[in-house]
């Protein structure tokens, strides 16, 4: 741990590790509190591993190694994100180790769907988003060879096996006409996978590429920051955007902030004119971009407890659903084929 903890905090060495919480999901995750021989270092940190049980997974949807690329090559990331003290990377045995911050020191408020964003929060986060797709649009993102490594965002199969309608039927009597006639094939070969294939398509940026609420946690109540980046790819700047908007907020407040939310966005792209999506090209992205959340939370929530907590899953298939019926998403993904994307 003295090693990790070198480059950040030169001078400490570390006398105990003593772990006080272990959390895994896809991945291993634990805190350990620190005490110190030398110097002064964190209380405690975060540490990230992979999870032998769901490698398969993780190399399908998300990349082994993406997080710890991205945080050992030294890109900047021009958003609220936890410090990462050390990336370590075992390709022969396909495992990872992050030393992170742990961000309970600086009273960060981690999110989730059942503890939405207010309008205001959000557009602090759609800044932020703008922000990192600025710095990596286009001609910018090639020329950092540090991101030589950068995947593209692209569609993965398996998704087709999920029991589509136990979720279709959790959904309630609320639920868009639109939403329950879909079958699985139609979710993954007409909805999913043309938008997917579309982020290929117009300026590339630097894509958190999992950017739902469940990855985003508050400082002092105003500050949206971004956590596991551990789906970060190259594409189009509409997936991050709807993703999180979508998620984000309550179906009543994304109905009532969403027009502001995206010229918000559009503002706060620090890009000359002639770079800068219009309007019209901002909203047929958020439009098209509704394919990725409703297919990933559909799916998810088809599972039960598998996945993801059953109320978590609800309530994203829930909005995701109603931005599918509200945006016309089945009309902006048979305009793809012949939409520019700036």
């Amino acid at each position: 741990m003295t090693a990790a903890l070198a480059e950040h905090h030169p001078g400490v060495r570390v006398d105990s590790v003593e772990i006080v919480l272990r959390d895994d999901g896809t991945n291993r995750r634990a805190r350990f509190a620190l005490t110190y021989d030398s110097g002064q270092g964190p209380a405690s940190v975060f540490l990230k591993a992979a999870d032998p049980a769901h490698k398969e997974l993780i190399k399908m949807t998300s990349g082994m190694f993406h997080e710890p690329r991205l945080f050992g090559c030294g890109a900047t990331l021009p958003v609220e994100h936890p410090a990462v003290f050390a990336a370590l990377i075992d390709e022969e045995s396909e495992d990872f180790l992050l030393v992170m911050e742990d961000l309970t020191v600086r009273g960060a408020d981690p999110r989730d769907a059942t503890r939405p964003l207010t309008i205001d929060q959000a557009a602090n986060g759609v800044r932020a988003l703008a922000r990192l797709h600025s710095r990596y649009w286009g001609a910018r993102l090639d020329e950092h060879a540090d991101l030589a490594w950068l995947e593209p965002f692209l569609p993965w199969d398996g998704m087709e096996i999920a029991p589509l309608q136990a979720a279709l039927d959790r959904l309630g009597p609320d639920a868009p006409a639109s939403v329950t006639a879909l079958s699985i094939n139609d979710l993954i070969e007409k909805i999913w996978k043309p938008y997917i294939r579309s982020l290929t398509s117009g300026p590339q940026t630097l894509l958190h590429g999992d950017a739902h609420i469940g990855n985003t946690y508050l400082i002092d109540d105003t500050h949206v920051g971004f956590l596991d980046w551990q789906v970060a790819r190259r594409g189009h700047w509409s997936l991050d955007l709807g993703y999180f908007l979508q998620g984000a907020l309550t179906i009543e407040d994304r109905r009532a902030g969403e027009d502001t939310l995206l010229r918000e966005y559009r503002d706060a792209l620090d890009l000359p004119a002639d770079e800068k999506p219009s309007p019209e090209q901002i909203h047929h992205g958020y439009r098209a971009s509704v394919a990725h959340g409703l297919t990933l939370w559909l799916c998810t929530a088809s599972a039960g407890e598998f996945w993801q907590r059953p109320d978590i899953a609800l309530a994203l298939a829930q909005r995701y659903s109603a931005a599918y019926a509200d945006l016309d998403t089945a009309a902006a993904i048979a305009e793809l084929e012949t939409a520019v994307h700036p």
